[in-house]
């Protein structure tokens, strides 16, 4: 389904889930024109009507622990950066625990939000922005950026969105059939900075360290003063250069 215009492609989808009426699994929302779209922790989420990709996709995956949300989280960023990547390069990045990064610029970011039930996942709704025929930013968007920017052309969009899904839907079905180390491996492989030595801070200290990968659980695991340490979001700070 396309909108014209809507606040949140995932608010819209998770307005459908709350009516009696089943929504069947697959179902993709996009918006020519998202007003209100948000990123990881209430963050804006900046598009631009016709030049931004901006879509949700409904799953249902009741087969997953909660406590293994974060392959769900592999599985899509995966999907999403094969889908790309034979359009940018080996450039393209996957940032923990959800971005989408050409060098050090940010292309895209994944939003999902499950309901869950007991310990399972009932259902899941995944948020995708991505920059594709934007020519400039504003100031509060400052590391931002657009295949068009890169690559100096324009870019079918629902093209783009069709490439996105059948590679979703691949690395999807490689999660329902236990496939887990795969994901893992794939995500492991295209992460942002692993093993290259950079500058991050946290509890208000700045240090070097060495991205080395994520936990079963999808914490950042840094190489630091010795020894690994692992961070949830919101609790290690990624110091790009200036």
């Amino acid at each position: 389904m396309t909108l014209k215009e809507v606040d949140s492609t995932n608010t819209f989808l998770k307005l459908m889930l709350a009516k009696s009426e089943p929504v069947p699994q697959g179902t993709v929302i996009m918006a020519e024109d998202q007003v209100a779209g948000r990123g990881q922790q209430q963050n804006k989420w900046y598009s631009v009507k016709n030049e931004s990709l901006t879509f949700s996709l409904l799953l249902y995956p009741a087969f997953l622990p909660v406590k293994d949300q974060f392959l769900l989280t592999s599985a899509v960023s995966v999907g999403i950066h094969q889908a790309l990547q034979s359009i940018v390069g080996d450039s393209l990045t996957l940032k923990w625990p959800n971005d989408i990064y050409v060098g050090d610029k940010k292309l895209g970011g994944v939003l999902i939000e499950n309901q869950v039930q007991g310990e399972k996942i009932k259902s899941s709704v995944i948020g995708i922005g991505l920059n594709i025929n934007q020519v400039s930013f504003p100031d509060w968007v400052p590391n931002g950026t657009s295949l068009k920017q890169i690559l100096q052309r324009d870019y079918d969009i629902k093209y783009i969105l069709l490439q996105i899904c059948s590679r979703i839907e691949y690395w999807y079905i490689k999660l329902m059939n236990g496939d887990v180390s795969q994901i893992q491996n794939a995500y492991q492989q295209v992460l942002y900075w692993r093993n290259e030595t950079h500058r991050f801070k946290a509890q208000q200290q700045v240090f070097e360290g060495i991205i080395k990968g994520t936990d079963a659980i999808g914490r950042l695991q840094v190489e630091h003063s010795g020894q690994v340490h692992t961070y949830n979001i919101k609790e290690i700070e990624f110091l790009n250069k200036q």
